[in-house]
């Protein structure tokens, strides 16, 4: 299906959607600006609706039993927005400022194309609404498993506030559909994309010397343990998180580190936290939920061992989860699915260590004494760290935080100089 102009169309339609909507961008960029309080005001009202439930059967149809959009909804307020937009771009960003020579306007690129992110529900939206924030039209390429609810959701924005209707089209382009991707891409003046080193590379083979090349690419998070301030509330929150997340997202703890040197320090802990693991992965919703983290864990432990790269490695096997201790201090990715990976990192080898993942690193969990927390944050800060979080939160979002390190309703923007 395909959104333009706050329609939908069939799929059959899109060789004559795309080769009218030039003209459509063009229309759109004469028009009058769309203002940020225009955009504020239908977001907040449609976020209202979603939490008094009056789309609760409507999502339901897109979204698995146990899923929700808690994570999103309170980013849908008005205070959320208006502090967001403060933050990011200061006071009345949008007013002309003017110089010894010239006034200064602050104005979007103009079309921001998305290949937008499927590891989270609703993400598709949330980087369309940046994109509106900062007045700009928008074209999405929607991921796959989206299964509509973007669709839906952009549906009941435009209705909500149908001046917005210009400003988004969504494409559920199927696999391989390059030459469509190009068409897009041409379109642009920004190319925003989401995803890992493949989804990166591709993107900057679509975006021409004209399009500016916005990359959220993926990135690791971790736990790091120097001490503790409540022990058993602070690793249950962790097991929790990495139930919940099921290691998927970019703030989703992949490895826990133990500020330690001793071995026996590290199988200590696997055999202590895997209680604390199982008794999370026992709340996981569904029938039969926890077999994936058992074939997940198992079939990492058996490819490690076909490479010869298990020597020294522990599985602890626990219902629905497991706890795997490896010998070696580098941060990667985890099995996933509720398998935690465990490894020793003590303080003095924490920065050299992490540097190797420079321009990957993005959300440590820290548990410490009180006392240390302070000094621990600032190191994890120098290693690359664009989050430091208690371990429940490490995916939560926060009024007005930066989005791996930078905020980009910046990026979405450009100034113009004009003489007088």
């Amino acid at each position: 299906m395909i959104f333009a102009n706050g329609k939908l169309f069939p799929d059959t339609e899109r060789k004559a959607v795309l080769d009218g909507l030039e003209a459509q961008l063009n229309t759109a960029r004469i028009a009058p600006p769309l203002e940020a309080e225009t955009v504020v005001h239908a977001v907040d009202a449609l976020g209202k609706r979603l939490a008094s439930g009056e789309f609760d059967t409507l999502i339901s149809r897109f979204l698995p039993a146990g899923a929700g959009l808690d994570e999103l909804l309170p980013l849908l307020s008005r205070e959320s927005l208006e502090v967001k937009l403060t933050t990011e771009l200061g006071p009345d960003p949008f007013a002309s400022k003017d110089h010894t020579k010239t006034t200064a306007r602050t104005l979007p690129l103009g079309v921001l194309f998305h290949i937008a992110p499927g590891n989270m529900p609703g993400l598709p939206v949330y980087t369309v609404l940046e994109g509106l924030l900062t007045g700009n039209i928008n074209l999405v390429k929607l991921p796959h498993g989206d299964k509509g609810l973007s669709l839906a959701a952009f549906g009941l924005l435009v209705e909500q506030e149908p001046r917005l209707a210009p400003y988004i089209y969504a494409f559920d382009l199927p696999a391989g559909q390059r030459a469509d991707m190009e068409t897009l891409a041409e379109l642009a003046d920004g190319l925003v994309v989401w995803g890992g080193d493949g989804a990166i590379q591709a993107a900057r083979t679509l975006a021409g010397p004209g399009c500016k090349l916005i990359e959220w690419g993926h990135r690791l998070s971790f736990a790091y343990i120097s001490g503790y301030e409540d022990k058993e509330g602070e690793l249950s929150a962790l097991a929790s998180h990495i139930v919940e997340t099921g290691q998927r997202l970019c703030s989703s703890c992949q490895v826990i580190f133990l500020d330690s040197e001793e071995q026996k320090a590290g199988t200590a802990f696997c055999q202590e936290f895997l209680p604390y693991l199982e008794k999370a992965a026992a709340k996981r919703p569904g029938l039969g939920a926890g077999a994936p983290a058992s074939l997940s864990g198992h079939t990492a432990l058996l490819e490690r061992i076909v490479d010869g790269r298990a020597e020294g490695e522990t599985l602890l096997q626990g219902k629905g989860c497991s706890v795997i201790f490896r010998p070696d201090r580098e941060l990667e990715l985890s099995p996933m699915e509720g398998n935690a990976l465990v490894k020793l990192l003590p303080q003095r080898e924490l920065l050299p260590t992490l540097r190797r993942q420079k321009g990957r690193l993005q959300t440590a969990g820290l548990i410490c004494s009180p006392k240390r927390r302070e000094a621990l944050a600032s190191l994890l800060a120098c290693a690359g760290l664009t989050r430091v979080t208690r371990t429940g939160s490490m995916s939560a979002s926060f009024p007005s935080e930066a989005h791996d390190g930078e905020y980009p309703l910046r990026r979405y923007l450009r100034v113009v100089d004009i003489e007088r």
